[in-house]
């Protein structure tokens, strides 16, 4: 029986101040951006550090929708970064599966040639994709910001991971009773991939909803920018309203934070079922 660890009351009354002290220093970025999104202006160009605004400016939260056409941001920063995740979804475990179960010529060179692109930095690539999406006709189009992200080399590995402990034996058994490669994925290896899947939409969703500098080249007009591209429009020649670049940076913050609130349970399993296999 595991018996749990009890430290002595002198080691507890250093380790939690101390702990305390390391969360705040990881913390304090984000509460300076909250303190910042509610000051004024005169504040914001003061020249002195404001940690608590004298009036809190909720105001600026109305103002940005004014500013800019934010709904719009919002709109496209969510329906890119969604459909990718759906994309995600969809393909990452069918090729995960055929990573794991089937057998075919050059099955091994080609899962290490894919693993290998997780070691090639995304700047490297930028420039073929970006004359590729060129060539296509792609630029400024919800096209060209979702067709290179519609799959992910982790996401495949994951879920390889996830199918192959499930038994050879079940998989060959259906083959014999006449079921199909789709439905053995469907019936069988699918409803195995719950905490999988989660942990894989909601890293890419994360991910993509905080993407900058595939937006930052492939999109020219500002009816195609998201969220993360439109924070530019604070950005002007002599000064930058960073009031509302921070309210903007908490428009950012919430969906992904509340999503995460929602999907945990999921990462956390995932993550646990991952270390015990």
């Amino acid at each position: 029986m595991a018996h749990r660890t009890s430290y002595p009351l002198s080691a507890r009354l250093w380790i939690y101040p101390l702990m305390g002290v390391f969360v705040l220093l990881a913390m304090l970025p984000f509460l300076y951006m909250v303190s910042l999104s509610l000051q004024s202006d005169a504040e914001m160009f003061s020249g002195q550090v404001v940690v608590i605004p004298e009036t809190l400016q909720f105001t600026n939260y109305i103002t940005i929708w004014e500013k800019a056409p934010f709904a719009r941001f919002i709109l496209n920063s969510f329906f890119v970064a969604g459909v990718i995740a759906l994309l995600h979804v969809i393909f990452d475990p069918m090729i995960g599966y055929v990573f794991a179960k089937m057998e075919f010529p050059g099955k091994r060179f080609m899962f290490v040639a894919l693993l290998s692109t997780l070691m090639i930095p995304f700047f490297v690539r930028l420039i073929p994709l970006y004359v590729m999406t060129a060539q296509w006709g792609l630029l400024n189009t919800y096209t060209g910001l979702i067709l290179p992200f519609a799959m992910s080399a982790f996401g495949i590995f994951l879920m390889r991971q996830f199918i192959l402990p499930i038994p050879d034996d079940l998989i060959a058994a259906a083959r014999l009773d006449g079921a199909g490669e789709v439905r053995i994925f469907i019936d069988i290896v699918l409803p195995q991939l719950g905490p999988a899947i989660a942990t894989v939409a909601l890293l890419t969703f994360v991910f993509q909803f905080n993407e900058f500098i595939w937006p930052l080249v492939v999109v020219s007009s500002e009816n195609m920018r998201p969220i993360t591209t439109g924070l530019t429009l604070f950005n002007q020649e002599f000064f930058t309203q960073w009031n509302l670049t921070a309210v903007g940076g908490m428009l950012l913050f919430l969906p992904c934070f509340l999503l995460y609130l929602f999907a945990q349970r999921y990462f956390v399993q995932s993550a646990m079922l991952s270390g015990m296999k």
